[in-house]
């Protein structure tokens, strides 16, 4: 669905994407993908196991490239891009939360958090001051010096959450963030999201298989078979997807 906004950040037009086969020929898994995101939306991509949800993150997320069409992220078509230039795309405008944290386990929190800024060439009393105020954000301001493995799932997914969003970017791309939590912890985190979403205007866009999951954003994007069966606010159930 494309979007009338006073800011998109991402926008896929006519976006497919093949893999070639070890016996020859390719397998399309994207076919036609359309949609814009406004700055300030949180958007849930939910679709079944191999409906393509997946690929189309990483095509948003400039891990990997569309066979053809056009993908724009703020305004500048990334499409032809090398796999230099995505790199820095990547570490310039998105904050990545995983499922599985994605933590170096031999790192202390505070370095982990500022990882993406050692990327960027920022002085280190800098990286400090700033990954020392996303961890105050998060709640764990009092665990900088600890390494991941002392860490429930919950503050570790939060430390990464932290590590997202220490370059302050606009846009988070989160992939099945809880999949790897209990409920509780779950629900803790996307809570979270809800917040950063409400109180900082940061725009989500988290990958689920999940109704229940993806039910805590605004709009849902569904994705069945390579193509989009439904874009739109968030529905009461997921009967008719």
């Amino acid at each position: 669905m494309k979007k009338k906004c006073a800011e998109t950040i991402i926008s896929l037009q006519h976006i497919n994407k093949s893999f070639p086969l070890e016996l020859g020929g390719e397998q399309q898994v994207l076919f036609d993908i359309n949609f814009d995101v406004c700055a300030g939306e949180f958007v849930a991509v939910m679709g079944p196991s191999g409906s393509g949800k997946s690929t189309c993150m990483n095509i948003i997320g400039a891990l990997d490239t569309p066979t053809s069409g056009v993908y724009e992220l703020y305004g500048r078509d990334v499409t032809g891009l090398t796999s230099d230039e995505l790199a820095i795309v990547r570490n310039e405008h998105i904050g990545f939360v995983f499922q599985q944290f994605n933590l170096l386990s031999k790192r202390s929190v505070l370095d982990n958090i500022m990882l993406p800024l050692m990327y960027r060439g920022l002085p280190m009393d800098e990286r400090i001051s700033r990954a020392r105020e996303m961890l105050k954000r998060v709640g764990l301001e009092k665990f900088e010096s600890y390494l991941p493995t002392q860490l429930s799932g919950g503050m570790k997914q939060r430390v990464a959450i932290a590590r997202a969003l220490a370059g302050n970017p606009k846009l988070i791309l989160a992939d099945e963030p809880t999949g790897a939590l209990d409920s509780k912890m779950g629900n803790e985190i996307l809570q979270f999201f809800r917040q950063l979403n409400r109180d900082l205007g940061i725009t989500i866009v988290m990958i689920t298989h999940e109704f229940d999951i993806a039910k805590y954003a605004q709009r849902l994007i569904h994705i069945r078979d390579g193509k989009i069966n439904y874009d739109g606010p968030m529905p009461r159930d997921d009967k008719n997807l």
